[in-house]
């Protein structure tokens, strides 16, 4: 289980380190090879399934354990966290230019670990920025007249659109805005077989199914987001 905060961190395929209270001083590795997309009402908490090879069958239902998630680290832009001007309408920091001039520029943040903050959107690598020991501004006021280059200037390129996946299954529970569904292995995930809740990224979709239907569908997978682009019942028109 896991923070719901932080469920972009972990993703199927990662590798995971397992420590389980019964076997002290020993560590599991295996790999994450799913992230359920449903939080649990009460603690708000993500379930990760972490697949442990079990040799001896040491390994029994109901140890408690702790996991360590190893990779999936991403580059981060960072800026120092005293650059960051934060007026209530905007975020921007000064941008240093030739021949001694400043130029504000509004960026979208991200994390804030220590002295330093991630920059989303807003500058690219090598642009420098004013730290505020140096160029005090810190207000709306403070801003009027000056034009700040947006937050989309400098900013990666988008992501391509994520990839569909297909299989089959079975409608367990169905709504206007999700479905559960007992679904086969989906090989280009690495996920077995089991049931999941997935969004439904359009309520249309829904219409003339039922629970119990099995259908063919496809969806694709942003972060710990799974969302049913297609879905169709098998063996209907035939």
């Amino acid at each position: 289980m896991r923070c719901e905060a932080l469920a972009g961190q972990v993703r199927a395929g990662q590798g995971a380190a397992v420590t389980l209270t019964a076997f002290p001083g020993e560590r599991f590795s295996g790999h994450v090879s799913a992230i359920l997309p449903e939080a649990t009402a009460d603690s708000r908490t993500l379930t990760a399934r972490i697949e442990l090879p079990n040799r001896g069958g040491r390994l029994r239902p109901g140890m408690y354990g702790q996991a360590a998630f190893g990779g999936g680290a991403t580059p981060a832009l960072l800026v120092p966290s005293e650059a960051v001007i934060r007026t209530g309408r905007r975020t921007l920091v000064m941008l240093a230019e030739a021949g001694g001039r400043y130029r504000p520029a509004e960026i979208q943040v991200g994390r804030e670990s220590g002295d330093r903050t991630e920059v989303l959107a807003g500058l690219s690598e090598g642009e420098r920025v004013v730290a505020s020991g140096q160029f005090l501004l810190d207000s709306e006021a403070s801003l009027s007249g000056l034009q700040a280059r947006p937050a989309a200037t400098g900013s990666p390129p988008s992501s391509p659109r994520p990839s569909l996946y297909e299989t089959t299954g079975r409608i367990e529970r169905l709504e206007a805005s999700g479905v559960t569904l007992s679904h086969q292995p989906v090989p280009a995930l690495q996920w077995p077989a089991m049931t999941m809740g997935f969004t439904l990224a359009d309520p249309k979709l829904a219409q003339g199914l039922k629970v119990g239907d099995q259908v063919r569908f496809a969806f694709d997978e942003v972060g710990s987001t799974h969302t049913v682009r297609r879905i169709e019942k098998i063996g209907a028109g035939q």
